[in-house]
């Protein structure tokens, strides 16, 4: 069985890069190239390049878009966020990967 992990690169308050990998027999494999928000917006390609995907299924399309949300939301409200604390947002996004960028 097949798991996915979206991947973000932490930028501050400049935004955050997102892409998805698939998890297949502990190796990590990209999907999706990087979308930035909010210089574009990542949601909607996010949404447009998993639907050209028919090997991935309208429940996982869901809950990815869904956890993908949060993230952007928790971003909006926390992108200030200092590095000693960005153990809170590994906590809070525990099937998510996330890399800091000062």
């Amino acid at each position: 069985m097949s798991q996915f992990r979206l991947k973000f690169i932490w930028f501050g308050t400049k935004g955050i890069a997102i892409a998805l990998n698939q998890i297949y027999m502990e190796k990590s494999l990209p999907v999706t190239e990087f979308f930035f928000w909010p210089r574009s917006d990542a949601w909607d390609d996010m949404r447009i390049s998993l639907k050209s995907k028919s090997w991935i299924s309208a429940n996982d399309l869901v809950l990815i878009l869904n956890q993908l949300t949060e993230v952007i939301n928790f971003w909006q409200d926390n992108n200030d966020l200092p590095i000693d604390k960005f153990s809170q947002l590994k906590e809070r996004f525990p099937y998510c990967d996330f890399v800091f960028c000062s």
